[in-house]
């Protein structure tokens, strides 16, 4: 059987191209580096400020908010290798002047990085 064909041999074929709507936006990394974002357009003319890079984290320790630098990103659960090269992903463990924390939100749908500590 080939890829893409019927089983008597004949081809697929798509019903329409993509509406623009419906196409995807460009893929944004956050890494670690000095403050760098950018404003992005949004459907309905609306816009949103998104991060290119980011070195610094508002952390959530005992109901009290901090904000502080980034160190190192340690480890990503999503995948290994956006550890190795300090990509801001939801969900990292990062190392911070406050201690170990986990991103809460996605840097890259917005200007910001949240966090929590982590107990070790």
């Amino acid at each position: 059987m080939k890829k893409g064909r019927k089983l008597s041999g004949g081809k697929y074929k798509k019903p329409r191209k993509k509406k623009l709507y419906e196409k995807q936006g460009q893929k944004r990394v956050v890494k670690l580096g000095e403050k760098k974002t950018k404003l992005v357009g949004m459907r309905g003319g609306s816009k949103k400020l998104v991060s290119l890079t980011n070195n610094t984290v508002n952390i959530v320790a005992k109901g009290k908010a901090k904000k502080t630098t980034i160190k190192n990103v340690l480890e990503t659960p999503a995948n290994r290798f956006l550890a190795r090269q300090n990509i801001l992903v939801k969900g990292a463990i990062i190392e911070t002047e406050a201690g170990k924390a986990k991103i809460t939100n996605r840097p890259s749908q917005e200007g910001t990085v949240q966090a929590v500590l982590v107990k070790d």
